[in-house]
């Protein structure tokens, strides 16, 4: 219940922020937020409650489809608004958390955009947050160094990639924020500290302010973050449309909505991204009561999958009739050192990947390393030497709902099970820790790719009757032996995570055993860090 203007209070900020970062989170900033906080906050609710519903339709048996009440959007001809020359190329994007060292070295890896990651590779602790909005405000200004303990140098060069922000999705609340005795979203405290310390000196700059927004659902969400960009540019003086949004298409309802969620963004967004690992958890957590949709173990569900495909060849022909980009997906291998054999095998699976996107009309693509930005730009100069394939049309594509929905073929092997069990584990760890992406065989594995191990878990286990590829049976049993071995080693060892080691295992059972699978690992592991 909304808060009479009479009785509201002043936003209060708790926790012991660090001390470089505190001015970051001014009366001036936070009453920013609040105001943002008052206006939006009954329809964000609304909304996550409209998420609610939808999924209990869905666990009730229904599926998720294309709506009758927006035909006419899809079927009318319109275009989004020009696209602001800062973001024409895109060929490669690097993506990675707002730590202070790796904001350098992204900015100075030679990708054309840097999106610095508020939300799936950032752990929320209030220290976290605040110090990625002091590195994300000495790179504005131009301002931004680190000197390491070894006394090695960083800073940005010249020519630095273009900088978009993630704030964190609509779900996730920020509780060291209250505003009137309530918590705000963590979308709306990321977003406006960030718009509030920055947005005037990029607009002056041609250089936005840029966001990426995850994790949506719905067009009517997309519409909530168009108000509120409105909002801001109004308070904060820009002109209408100067902040630009390119959305990830990472749940299975956002697929049957791309041509809403562009049209509700239409005077802001300038192109839609695979995010193909959330992607593939949304699948699983949308469809998590249907029986007949279990997907195989994860290292077996790769784009080339007809529904996968399905989905990348629907953006992009969505995309560019509308004058949007479609971007690619992650590439999350990370570089093999001592073993080049190894190493040139990752770096083939890269190349592999970005040829077929880039045959496929991709305007661009995401790296998670510097390493491998050369190898994915040298596939995209060469197979579009134009600064983007708008002009791709793909008229050839017809996507029905049952090429969205219809799983994989595949099986569960007793290594696939058993990684799944140390991802989930060893990133839930690092996670409380404060560490929100993680190395772990090679990979880079983020909320999202964890997220995809858990729900597996929970999919295998709790629908009954499956079978590892040698026939032998899946059960709690063997997940518990798993969980109780991957928690021993990860608490002997020096890895990230492991004096947490112990209270991760705990939720990561209470996770799988529990009768429902949980929306998200990240909320309530949220309450169990600072």
């Amino acid at each position: 219940m909304a808060v009479p203007q009479e009785h509201w209070s002043l936003p209060t900020l708790t926790g012991a922020p660090s001390s470089r970062a505190a001015s970051l989170a001014t009366p001036e900033a936070l009453a920013f937020v609040a105001e943002l906080h008052r206006r939006f906050e009954p329809e964000r609710r609304r909304l996550l409650e409209a998420r609610r519903q939808r999924q209990a339709s869905y666990d009730a048996g229904a599926l998720p489809d294309f709506r009758a009440d927006t035909a006419d959007i899809r079927e009318s001809d319109w275009s989004v608004a020009p696209i602001p020359a800062a973001l024409r190329d895109r060929r490669v994007e690097i993506t990675g958390p707002v730590e202070r060292k790796m904001i350098i070295n992204a900015l100075n890896s030679g990708a054309r955009v840097f999106m610095a990651d508020f939300e799936d590779s950032t752990t929320p602790t209030l220290a976290n947050l605040l110090d990625g909005q002091r590195n994300l405000r000495d790179a504005v200004t131009g301002t931004l160094e680190y000197t390491s303990p070894e006394g090695r140098h960083y800073r940005v060069g010249a020519d630095p990639a273009v900088l978009v922000v993630r704030p964190r999705g609509w779900h996730l609340p920020e509780k060291h924020v209250e505003v009137d005795g309530e918590p705000v979203a963590g979308a709306l405290f990321d977003f406006g500290l960030y718009a509030f310390h920055n947005a005037r000196d990029l607009h002056a700059r041609d250089l936005g302010p840029y966001f990426y927004l995850p994790k949506l659902e719905a067009m009517e969400e997309a519409a909530l973050w168009d108000a509120v960009m409105e909002h801001a540019e109004r308070a904060l003086g820009l002109p209408l449309g100067s902040m630009k949004a390119t959305v990830l298409i990472e749940t299975l309802p956002a697929a049957f909505q791309m041509d809403e969620i562009l049209y509700a963004l239409r005077r802001r967004v300038v192109g839609l991204n695979c995010g193909r690992w959330d992607y593939i958890f949304s699948y699983l957590k949308t469809l998590r009561a249907h029986r007949d949709r279990v997907l195989p173990e994860r290292g077996q569900v790769q784009m080339t999958v007809p529904f996968l495909k399905a989905y990348s060849e629907l953006l992009i022909r969505t995309c560019h009739h509308r004058g949007a980009f479609a971007m690619g997906g992650m590439a999350a291998q990370i570089p093999i050192k001592g073993d080049e054999a190894a190493n040139a095998a990752a770096l083939e699976k890269v190349r592999a990947d970005k040829l077929r996107e880039v045959k496929a009309g991709h305007d661009g693509t995401w790296v998670a390393h510097p390493a491998l930005v050369p190898v994915a730009k040298a596939v995209f100069d060469e197979y579009m030497p134009e600064p983007n394939q708008r002009d791709v049309l793909r008229e050839d594509v017809r996507v029905t709902r049952e090429e969205l929905l219809t799983p994989c073929a595949g099986t569960i092997t007793r290594a696939g099970f058993d990684n799944n069990v140390e991802v989930a584990l060893r990133y839930t760890a690092a996670w409380l820790d404060g560490l929100g992406c993680v190395p772990i065989h090679h990979l880079m594995e983020d909320a999202a790719t964890a997220e995809i191990a858990r729900a597996q878990l929970w999919q295998w286990l709790h629908h009954g009757d499956l079978h590892f590829a040698d026939h032998a049976p899946i059960d709690f049993a063997l997940f518990d032996r798993a969980l109780a071995a991957h928690a021993h080693r990860l608490g002997e060892s020096d890895l990230p995570g492991a004096t947490r080691a112990d209270e991760a295992a705990a939720l990561l059972s209470a996770l799988t055993h529990a009768d429902q699978l949980g929306d998200f690992l990240t909320l309530p592991a949220y309450d169990r860090i600072d």
